[in-house]
């Protein structure tokens, strides 16, 4: 039997409507870069980023921060650090002094205004030890085989895709290097991580803790980590899930 003309006209609209609606549909790479997509999303909130400014450095010098916290990172003369997330340069610059001459400070932001006045400070306080970069939400941009330590002091909360970020950070260190993150142990959408999620997620690109210690220096906790094994594929990731206090693996 023959249908109507006006209704198969109104079946063909709907049809194509629903052919559309289906095209627009959202997915979990909707807004993500494409140099991301082959990672897994990250089931966390990420905090936006903070500034810093002189005040800040004296407070947290009157505390001994940077002090501690080289000690405990073992920093030593000649070595090759980057400072990544440096903004002002509170950790480049005592860095900087710290290594010597005859080492290396990379330091590294993703915001062109704060690079410009770290310059600026590098240039007034004479530090011919220091290099600028400006790097990218997801991909510090490192030459490989490069840095003893890598600094990512109460910055690694902002990173957004912290996959990709790390996988492209690994292959930065030298054998026996070691990626220092200071962080507040509190949620990750107010200016902190939970140390064990911050463990899982290291854990899932082949990082290994060496060394985890609070002190109220720090204003919360140090971890060290050390890459073992060989970097997974990005397929292979397993992405991380905070539940209460503890953080598993979504296998």
């Amino acid at each position: 039997m023959r249908l109507p003309r006006f209704i198969s006209g109104r079946t063909a609209t709907l049809a194509l409507l629903l052919a559309v609606g289906a095209c627009h549909q959202k997915t979990p790479d909707d807004g993500r870069p494409e140099s991301v997509r082959a990672f897994p999303v990250a089931d966390r909130p990420v905090s936006k980023a903070s500034d810093t400014d002189s005040s800040t450095e004296i407070q947290r010098d009157s505390l001994h921060e940077a002090e501690v916290v080289m000690d405990l990172a073992r920093i030593e003369p000649g070595m090759t650090v980057a400072d990544i997330g440096a903004g002002e340069g509170y950790y480049t610059v005592r860095l900087a002094k710290r290594v010597g001459a005859k080492g290396r400070v990379l330091a590294e932001d993703i915001d062109h205004a704060a690079n410009e006045r770290l310059g600026t400070r590098v240039i007034r306080e004479q530090l011919d030890n220091v290099s600028i970069k400006l790097g990218q939400p997801d991909n510090p941009s490192l030459p490989e085989n490069s840095f003893d330590r890598i600094f990512l002091v109460h910055v690694y909360h902002e990173v957004s895709e912290p996959y990709a970020f790390l996988w492209n950070l690994r292959p930065a260190l030298r054998p026996n290097g070691r990626v220092i993150v200071v962080e507040a142990d509190r949620a990750s959408d107010r200016h902190g991580i939970p140390p064990q999620l911050l463990f899982c997620e290291f854990g899932a690109l082949g990082f290994r803790l060496t060394e985890f210690v609070r002190k109220p220096e720090l204003q919360g906790y140090l971890a060290q980590f050390e890459a073992v094994g060989a970097r997974p594929e990005p397929e292979n990731i397993v992405p991380c899930r905070l539940s209460g206090k503890t953080a598993t693996q979504n296998r």
